[in-house]
């Protein structure tokens, strides 16, 4: 494979910006990506390895000031966003406008109903309104077809991307008891907290404890309903904060709808995920852990079945960095631009 396709890269200094540049470098039909100072932003490296010295040595990642007439001459395919919230908000617009296509890694644009947006407290603009519908969910176990084409991709948040891989089998199987409410208990890495620090992610106060937050109202809620297409009423979403750099484990407490076997649920899971290259499913033999998906961009999914066979606990593993966020985006943009989506992440 020639290296062909341009990335530019907002972002670069996060902990999920920093992967992003990792993967594209390595990536075989990718160039290596220009990295954007956002405007107005001063102080910081002037060159993205003084802060990673993980990447000297390839020749200097230098953070650059940008215009979008300067981006085309570069002749730029995909522009990324691995920014907060309100900066994709504001800016990818005018990517768009400037005919790149753009992958965003913010919740800028991952939700359709309003009430649900609320949650980031964005001011809602008219003109973005064909935006929010025009934006493809990059989830791509369940939407190939459409980030194939698509020109703003909402990449999933990494909570999201645990839950609903794990439990988009089962519900539209008709496995799934939604009347009587499903439990999703999700307990992420500090890293899932972004890199600047604040009072209750530094290493004093997280090391050594085990802490719930955002009960009843963590922005991801929003995408695991919206994508598995359930009401509010029928899951109860609780993350936690591990004291750990990385990594994401869901357990979902689901009572099933009518009586199963092992053999029966966990087929489900293998047919639904057949061709699937990043999801694995473990079954009922054994329970997926962190470390098995630390580092990588597979979300692991097992389950064990009560002796009555009528309540399950599904567990769900992934590394929030790669499948919750850079490998996922480099997954998606395997696909929109004819790849296999295994490229640059084996």
């Amino acid at each position: 494979m020639n290296a062909s396709l341009q990335p530019a890269v907002f972002g670069a200094t996060g902990y999920s910006g920093f992967e992003l540049v990792r993967l594209l470098t390595r990536h075989p039909g990718a160039k290596k990506p220009l990295l954007l100072r956002r405007n107005g932003e001063a102080g910081g490296c002037a060159d993205l390895a003084e802060a990673y010295p993980q990447l000297a040595g390839n020749g200097g990642f230098p953070l650059q000031s940008f215009s979008w007439h300067e981006l085309k001459s570069a002749g730029v395919d995909v522009v990324f966003f691995a920014t907060p919230h309100e900066f994709s908000r504001d800016v990818a617009p005018e990517a768009i406008a400037n005919g790149f296509r753009v992958i965003d890694l913010s919740g800028a644009w991952r939700l359709k109903d309003r009430g649900h947006r609320n949650v980031y407290g964005f001011t809602e603009k008219p003109e973005d309104a064909a935006l929010d519908n025009a934006a493809i969910y990059g989830l791509p176990e369940l939407h190939a077809g459409e980030i194939r084409n698509a020109t703003l991709l909402a990449n999933p948040g990494c909570y999201s991307t645990s839950i609903i891989l794990a439990l988009a089998p089962w519900i539209r199987a008709g496995f799934a008891d939604l009347e009587h409410g499903i439990i999703c208990d999700s307990k992420s890495g500090v890293s899932g907290a972004g890199k600047a620090p604040t009072a209750k992610t530094h290493f004093v106060e997280v090391d050594g404890d085990f802490s719930a937050y955002s009960v009843f109202g963590h922005r991801h809620t929003g995408e695991v309903l919206e994508q598995l297409g359930i009401g509010g009423g029928s899951l109860q979403f609780t993350p936690h904060l591990l004291p750990i750099p990385r990594g994401i484990l869901s357990t979902i407490y689901v009572k099933l709808a009518k009586p199963a076997t092992a053999e029966e649920l966990e087929l489900s899971l293998r047919e639904f995920y057949a061709g699937k290259p990043w999801v694995r499913v473990f079954g009922a033999a054994r329970l997926p852990q962190i470390k098995f998906s630390l580092n990588t961009n597979y979300c692991d999914i097992g389950f064990s079945l009560s002796p009555d066979g009528k309540r399950a606990v599904l567990v769900s593993c992934l590394d929030n960095l790669l499948k919750g966020a850079a490998g996922q985006a480099i997954q998606n943009m395997n696909l929109m631009f004819g790849w296999d989506e295994r490229e640059g992440l084996q």
